[in-house]
């Protein structure tokens, strides 16, 4: 399968270092080293699927003129519209057309998230209780005056991961999440955010662009037990770990896990799209619930005063 990549920043760098055999082209409109400023530049017989790492103003518009030419598109997260009805749109044009249109949450490929889901699956903790997980980068600098420096900021940027991680463990449920906190310390947009909801089982979502250190923490309490997740492979040592809850009360059984490795995700993440471009569907319909709570999200925490 040959790919084009366009956008050629941080995520794009990536995704031309994973797909590397495969890439014919690359599109940026201000990077000197890409083959296109334009993706209407590129010859349509030259490729069968495009990588989409582009700010998210551009993301519609691509992927409407890629679908609709008939080519497989893996676009970075978030995938967002003002309107539901917009992503109905891509879905039909991907299915007229025979090709994926997936969006690209690469924390599903991470080892312990992956580990979580299947206990989770498993039924070993039981009756799920809490989940609190915690994302951090220390990015706010980085971010300021950007194109990712408005609207609710780092709601969206971090706060699609948390969510999407959501509805890969637990499935396209009503939370209950509200805002709790919204703060802009050092950016115009929202650098800190907390969100919480009182269904169950009760989610604690707290996302930061002020981490002095790249962090990422879950904690789950259930009836059984627990289970913990400290950092990601890319920032490792990464740990999992299980406890057996003894009663009445006592010191559990414990297991541990600990990875010192590479990042694993883009790799995977490419591996998986590849998959599906040869006879799968694409996860629009994660779209469509992710896109719900970041825009009721979003509008609660601009609507107040901070």
């Amino acid at each position: 399968m040959k790919v084009v990549v366009i956008g050629l920043g941080v995520q794009g760098t990536k995704r031309l270092a994973v797909s590397g055999p495969d890439v014919s082209a690359t599109v940026d409109p201000v990077q000197p080293g890409a083959t296109f400023t334009s993706i209407t530049q590129v010859p349509l017989d030259t490729f069968d699927a495009a990588l989409v790492c582009t700010p998210d103003a551009a993301k519609l518009e691509l992927l409407t003129y890629l679908l609709g030419h008939g080519k497989h598109v893996l676009v970075e997260k978030p995938l967002v519209a003002a309107a539901d009805g917009t992503l109905d749109t891509l879905a039909a044009l991907a299915k007229r057309h025979g090709v994926v249109c997936y969006t690209a949450y690469n924390h599903r490929f991470e080892p312990h998230v992956a580990r979580m889901k299947t206990l989770l699956d498993s039924g070993r903790l039981g009756r799920i209780y809490r989940c609190r997980m915690f994302y951090g980068n220390g990015t706010a600098r980085d971010v300021r005056g950007s194109w990712r420096d408005r609207d609710a900021g780092v709601l969206a940027d971090l706060g699609s991961h948390l969510l999407d991680t959501l509805l890969f463990w637990f499935g396209a449920r009503d939370h209950g999440l509200r805002v709790v906190s919204c703060r802009r310390f050092e950016n115009a947009a929202f650098d800190h955010v907390v969100l919480a909801g009182d269904a169950l089982p009760s989610i604690e979502l707290e996302m930061t662009l002020l981490s002095p250190r790249n962090h990422f923490t879950c904690d789950i309490l259930a009836q059984h037990g627990s289970a913990h997740i400290e950092s990601l492979c890319k920032w490792g040592p990464s740990t999992f770990v299980c406890r057996q809850r003894t009663l009445p009360s006592g010191r559990p059984d414990e297991e541990a896990v600990t990875l010192v490795q590479p990042d694993p995700t883009w790799r995977l993440e490419y591996e998986h799209f590849t998959a599906l471009c040869e006879g799968g569907e694409g996860n629009i319909a994660n779209d469509l619930w992710i896109n719900r709570e970041l825009n009721r999200l979003s509008a609660d925490a601009l609507g107040r005063t901070v």
